[in-house]
């Protein structure tokens, strides 16, 4: 037990002696190439020769996409590789030291940028960098970027983006400073999944340009990532609300005119769609192209305040009065008789099985019954007439014995039936009877008509409230699929 424990501490001490002395070695590795290295030059020992620099992006998050502003905000990792020709060394003289971690501010670094950055950000975070005895250099550095992306909200909430980072030297040219794909697109191992954005791929491609300023060659790499927005949100939030309240206009054609509450409808769904048009506004950039779903809810408030319109047509029909002219024949004939079985619309007490011209035919009979009935009693009434005793009281004796005048007169009414008349009456009689019939007929004339005009705003209002679901389904798919 004790040799065990002797052992352990005499390995200990070796490793500390180790250690400390790979510090020794690593300190003097720093002397050594620190004491003639200036970190301003470009380490190549031919200046005529390009240094080579590799370029690996790794994606790490997407952060925001600003479509307003059209910024897209990015969380990367930057890899960038060189070789540099004065910070080599023997690893045999050094303890067999291989690899070193330093500041990336002593040695020198390629001033590669991102070209479409939209903020004032300098760059990556001067992290460390690892160099290895034969002169290579890694660099790992963490970025948010702020990029401009030119965004295209026309299929929203369905569309695709392509958003560029291009990436190159800010004042090397290729012939001092190449850059060189590490990879054929961005590493997205380490990809965080966005809750709005599916990243469905980063390819890269590098260019070289020739700007009009220089002769020079400049390279550059762009990386172009692929985004889908995810759409549930969106349609479960915009899409659907307008989808339902959109179904509301054409059942205000159905809405009673009695009601009174047939235009209200209409424009509180009108108000209803404006508070959604402008949510989706606030958050789409102005551009000359208008989104989809833009389109979508000018076509429904343009299709609600058509329905308002024609509803407010339609009700001037409704209330047509008394003095309104009969409805045209045509009318009849079209809206009446054709138009109102093809939408099944009936009157109350009216049915498929049972025609409104039988219900005619039926009152028809029963008012000619009564008319019947009626010339029976006035003819009977004028027979009385003609048959009538004389005057129960002589002239002489109505002053004295009123009462009993009263009551013959009343004895001869009842000896004549119930049909009796005195002389002289009967054409007070008919002439009122026949005052009161014109009446009648004049009401039932007037009801006629008035009921004729609210049957066409009735059968009206039927045909536009399949029109314009027929409308609403229409452009709920077109949107959709």
């Amino acid at each position: 037990m004790q040799g065990t424990v002797l052992y352990i501490y005499f390995a200990m001490m070796m490793l500390e002696v180790a250690s400390s002395a790979k510090g020794w070695y690593a300190q003097k590795l720093m002397s050594d190439l620190m004491e003639n290295y200036s970190n301003a030059l470009r380490p190549v020992e031919d200046t005529d020769k390009a240094l080579n620099v590799t370029l690996q992006i790794t994606l790490s998050q997407i952060k925001d996409m600003d479509e307003r502003n059209q910024v897209l905000i990015a969380y990367l990792w930057i890899r960038q590789t060189w070789h540099d020709a004065y910070l080599k060394w023997d690893k045999d003289e050094y303890d067999g030291l291989e690899v070193i971690r330093i500041p990336s501010s002593l040695v020198w670094r390629p001033d590669i940028v991102l070209y479409n950055k939209a903020d004032d950000d300098s760059g990556p975070v001067d992290t460390n960098v690892e160099l290895r005895y034969n002169g290579e250099i890694i660099w790992d550095a963490p970025s948010i970027t702020k990029s401009s992306c030119v965004v295209d909200v026309a299929y929203f909430p369905f569309d695709h983006q392509q958003c560029n980072l291009t990436f190159g030297s800010w004042t090397y040219n290729g012939n001092q400073v190449d850059i060189i794909m590490g990879m054929n697109s961005g590493d997205l191992s380490d990809f965080v999944e966005n809750v709005e954005w599916e990243c469905h791929g980063m390819p890269a491609k590098k260019s070289v340009i020739m700007y009009g300023c220089c002769a020079d060659p400049y390279p550059d790499i762009t990386y172009t990532v692929l985004l889908q927005r995810r759409s549930s949100f969106f349609i479960f939030n915009l899409l659907l609300p307008c989808f339902l309240i959109s179904f509301l206009a054409p059942l205000s054609f159905y809405l009673p005119a009695d009601s009174g509450e047939k235009v209200s409808l209409g424009v509180t769904v009108l108000l209803a769609l404006t508070v959604f048009q402008l949510m989706v506004a606030e958050s789409m950039p102005p551009a000359e192209s208008m989104p989809l779903i833009g389109k979508y809810y000018i076509a429904t408030m343009t299709m609600i305040t058509a329905s308002t319109s024609l509803t407010i047509f339609i009700m001037n029909i409704h209330f047509c009065g008394a003095e309104a002219k009969p409805v045209p024949q045509w009318a009849k004939v079209l809206i009446i008789d054709y138009m109102s079985k093809i939408f099944f619309v009936y009157e109350v007490g009216e049915s498929c099985t049972s025609p409104k011209e039988e219900a005619q035919d039926d009152h028809h009979h029963t008012h000619t019954q009564s008319q019947t009935h009626y010339r029976n009693r006035l003819h009977h009434s004028k027979s009385c007439l003609k048959e009538a005793p004389p005057p129960c009281c002589p002239d002489e004796e109505k002053p004295a014995a009123f009462a009993t005048c009263r009551s013959c007169r009343f004895r001869c009414h009842h000896d004549c039936g119930d049909g009796g008349l005195l002389p002289g009456d009967d054409s007070k009689l008919l002439h009122n009877v026949e005052y009161i019939a014109n009446c009648f007929r004049e009401q039932r004339a007037t009801s006629i008509k008035v009921a004729e005009w609210k049957k066409v705003a009735k059968v009206m209002d039927r045909v536009f409230m399949w029109i314009f679901f027929a409308m609403v389904f229409l452009m709920s798919i077109i949107i959709m699929f």
